[in-house]
Order: structure tokens, then C-alpha cells, then sequence
């Protein structure tokens, strides 16, 4: 049976869809709610999706009341690739987020991120927090705690274990393409802690977007270009903006422990785990982490 794409799915949900232009990159971003509604959520993924990440969230936060804008990230699916590894620093990204906002044309948002994309709302706190109204982070770790943990646990190192492997040239794009993409394919199913968190068309959509040309190799330059300018990464400052942090506790990939002291950094801090629920929170259990973004907004 075909399997509708995603693009063709935000349409059929009546949600638009249209490119942003910041920073030098046209964004694809996938918008609903109301389009001159005041308050306006955006939406970050992270590795390795892409705006449909937050299918589950969009429209409830929509009839919310929301304007809701869930972008690609450089690199990713229909959004630009630069070519260069460069092009895919925390500084670019950063940028490209910060110029999406102010393309909203409204007042401060709130920035919500899982994985790459919660990386990407820690620093555009720390740099633009005049951007901000709230801010809210899905199992991604704050620069200065997972520089922490880095230097305090071998477990963590053991768990990042992927993003050494990536610093090397063609060889993880052979390994994730091999085999009809099985690598991405068996992540998906097998890492949520919910069965069929990802069903079989999530799947073939999310392989959809991965194949699109010179998509891999720009979802990987984000973890080469990190590990080129580590001090841009680590590089942390007081975050005032208020932020939740919910934490999946079952991730495979982040030590719960990431999460310890983080109102060190981020004073109005607050954190909520769901210990029924994995690296892949919002999809494992969309009605809790929905309820709670809502909560948080409201």
C-alpha cells in the first residue's frame, strides 16, 4: 500500500506549509493555528527526524490557540544543505533559529526542542533570550551538564559512543544506507520503550526524508562540526528565560543524570521525568508531553 508523504499529510491535515528564508538557508516549516495569532510556539527536532517529529503536538496546540511553526532544520529534508561541514556550527544554527523567530513578525515565543533541536534552544536562550517568552526541552542536555558528565562518568562516553563514528568520512553514510537504510529503520522500532512508538509509514517517512540527496551527509556534519569547535558547544551562560525540562528516563543514549543540578544554569528551571518513556518522549507518549507543553504555555 503507498504511503502518502509527509508533506502530502500536513496538507491533508490543513496545515500550510512554506519556506523561511534566514541566514543565508530557506527553512521548510509547517505551520497551523492562526496565522496572526500572538503567541507562537516553534517547534525544533532532532537526529533523526524532521518537522514531522511534532505530528502529534501540532494540532493540539493549534486549537489551543497557538500559532504553530515546526521547521526542518538546516540539512534535513526539504530545508537547505549547505555543503560544507562549517555550515553546520552552533553559531549557524543558532542563526537560523533566531531569524525564523523574528520572521514570525510577533512577540517572543516559546522554543520547544528535542535531541539536536533542544541543543540548538539551550544556546538560542543563552544568546537571544529577548527572542524568548518560554522555553522547553526534550531530552537534550545542557552544554555545561554534559560536559559534566563527559568528565565525570564513562557511561556517558560509552553512550555517545555514535558520535565518535561519525567523525569519519563516507563510512557511517555507507553503514546507515545499507541494507534499505536497516540501521535507521531498526533504531526506530526497536529503541522506543512503547511498541510501534514509529509505525511502518512513520518509518518509511522519516527513510523518505533521510534519502533525499546530500540529506545524510548534512545531518551528520551537525556531530562533525561539533567535534571542530567543541569550545562554541561547551561555551554556557545563566539561561533566565523560564524553562520545563521534560527527560524520558529509559534514553538509551543520555544519562538521567544530565538532568542533576540544573538550576545552576537555568535558575527558573523546572523538571518533570516520565519514567515510562525513552529518548522519544513525545512520541511514546504524545498526550502527556502535549498536556504538559500546554500547561507550560498556558
Amino acid at each position: 500500500m503507498h504511503t502518502p508523504s509527509a508533506e502530502r499529510f500536513a496538507e491533508q491535515q490543513g496545515w500550510r506549509r512554506r519556506f523561511v528564508r534566514t541566514n543565508a538557508v530557506a527553512l521548510h516549516c509547517v505551520e497551523a493555528g492562526d496565522p496572526i495569532a500572538q503567541r507562537v510556539v516553534v517547534l525544533l527536532h532532532g537526529f533523526p527526524e524532521f518537522w514531522y517529529a511534532w505530528r502529534r503536538q501540532i494540532q493540539p496546540l493549534a486549537d489551543a490557540g497557538l500559532r504553530v511553526l515546526a521547521p526542518d532544520l538546516r540539512g534535513y529534508n526539504l530545508s537547505d544543505k549547505p555543503p560544507r561541514v562549517r555550515d553546520y556550527t552552533i553559531a549557524q544554527l543558532v542563526g537560523d533559529i533566531a531569524g525564523l523567530i523574528r520572521n514570525t513578525g510577533g512577540s517572543r515565543v516559546t522554543l520547544v526542542g528535542h535531541d539536536w533541536g533542544g541543543i540548538i534552544a539551550w544556546h538560542v536562550a543563552m544568546r537571544h533570550p529577548q527572542l524568548l517568552h518560554r522555553l522547553a526541552i526534550l531530552n537534550a542536555p545542557h552544554p555545561t551538564a554534559f560536559q559534566r558528565e563527559l568528565r565525570q562518568r564513562p557511561s556517558q562516553w560509552l553512550r555517545s559512543a555514535y558520535v565518535l563514528f561519525f567523525q569519519l568520512p563516507w563510512l557511517p553514510e555507507a553503514l546507515l544506507r545499507a541494507g534499505d537504510w536497516h540501521v535507521l529503520r531498526r533504531m526506530l522500532r526497536v529503541d522506543p520503550v512503547v511498541p510501534y512508538a514509529f509505525r511502518r509509514q512513520d518509518v518509511t517517512r522519516y527513510v523518505t526524508a533521510f534519502a533525499r540527496p546530500r540529506a545524510l551527509a548534512s545531518t551528520l556534519n551537525y556531530y562533525r562540526a561539533l567535534s571542530r569547535k567543541p569550545d562554541e558547544m561547551f561555551r554556557a551562560q545563566r539561561i533566565d528565560v523560564p524553562t520545563l525540562v521534560l527527560w524520558g528516563e529509559q534514553d538509551r543514549y543520555l544519562n538521567s543524570s544530565l538532568t542533576d543540578d540544573l538550576y545552576l544554569w537555568v535558575p527558573s528551571v523546572r523538571m518533570e521525568r516520565l519514567p515510562d518513556a525513552s529518548h522519544w518522549l513525545h512520541h511514546e507518549r504524545p498526550a502527556r508531553v502535549t498536556a504538559r507543553l500546554l500547561e507550560w504555555m498556558q
